[in-house]
């Protein structure tokens, strides 16, 4: 695996509070990378340090294998929860001004933004003022001008705040095709779906500390609890009555004939104990294995972490 951003043993106090402690963790090159937590957990401290707003008390954060230092400002892209465009600006003009302070010529700038405001369907509020544009409006700009000069890294924090679900599907395909053109992205959002959606990797920063990093795949696996979602037809005994003492029965539903059951089973039993358990009884429809969502693994590692 392919690093571009690795922070070793952050650490960060303000006034006697500790924001981070001693978090380490590692961004794969070409991922998304959800960066998750409650409110308050460090996050937004984490995505300062990187952006070289604030410095860390202590540890190093490396870009590429080399310490960050301000050079590495021109390849990064961020997107901060709290919006700011000038009001009183035409959109064209900031956007332009704002794409040459990243580096770009005043052409290639007028190049890329044409090209975006195009694919983002704005080209009509060219010249408007900021203040005349939607909320949504406003962060289609704002989301162009964290992209523009195409940096390595792209970090955005609730990129999808305010957006009705058509934008907000635009805005995760323009996501997905950044990565695939390269770039690395660290999302940091509350909305687990998207994150179900988006993220290859994660990392659970919870009151300072990590406590959870891995790829979903990984996750998922680890978390698993033995849960199988069975469907059946013609169903010819008591469901319960068909199970092992041991094999528990979470849930039922039927709907149009088919009789849908989610059914736990010991650590060490291998499903087809659980098929061979019901199949001659009834006829299978479908049968898989569950895994628990990001939303449940998130609220429990934080119950348990808290608790």
């Amino acid at each position: 695996m392919n690093t571009l951003l690795r922070a070793e043993n952050i650490q960060k106090e303000y006034s006697g509070h500790k924001a981070l402690s001693d978090i380490s963790l590692e961004v794969p090159s070409q991922s998304i990378y959800g960066l998750l937590g409650p409110n308050g957990a460090g996050k937004t401290t984490f995505i300062r340090i990187i952006n070289q707003i604030t410095a860390p008390d202590s540890g190093t954060v490396f870009l590429k294998g080399e310490k960050l230092n301000p050079k590495h400002i021109s390849r990064i892209g961020y997107l901060p929860e709290e919006r700011g465009l000038y009001r009183k600006m035409e959109v064209g003009e900031q956007a332009l001004y704002l794409a040459q302070l990243k580096g770009l010529s005043r052409a290639d700038a007028m190049e890329k933004l044409k090209k975006w405001f195009i694919r983002f369907d704005i080209t009509p509020w060219w010249r408007k003022k900021v203040e005349e544009l939607s909320k949504g409006m406003q962060q289609k700009v704002q989301f162009i001008i964290t992209v523009i000069h195409e940096p390595e890294l792209l970090i955005f924090d609730e990129p999808f705040s305010g957006f009705d679900p058509i934008n907000v599907n635009l805005l995760k395909d323009e996501i997905l095709q950044l990565k695939k053109n390269g770039a690395t992205i660290i999302f940091s959002t509350h909305n687990m779906a998207s994150v179900e959606e988006l993220c290859d990797h994660i990392a659970l920063i919870n009151k300072a500390e990590k406590i959870l990093e891995g790829s979903m795949r990984e996750i998922k696996a680890n978390y698993k609890t033995n849960t199988f979602e069975i469907s059946l037809r013609d169903i010819k005994s008591n469901v319960k009555g068909m199970l092992p003492d041991d094999f528990l029965l979470i849930n039922e539903s039927v709907s149009h004939g088919i009789t849908t059951m989610n059914i736990r089973i010991p650590g060490n039993t291998k499903p087809n104990e659980l098929l061979g358990a019901i199949l001659p009884y009834a006829d299978l429809v479908s049968f898989r294995e569950v895994f628990p969502s990001m939303n449940d693994i998130f609220i429990n590692m934080v119950q348990e972490y808290t608790g």
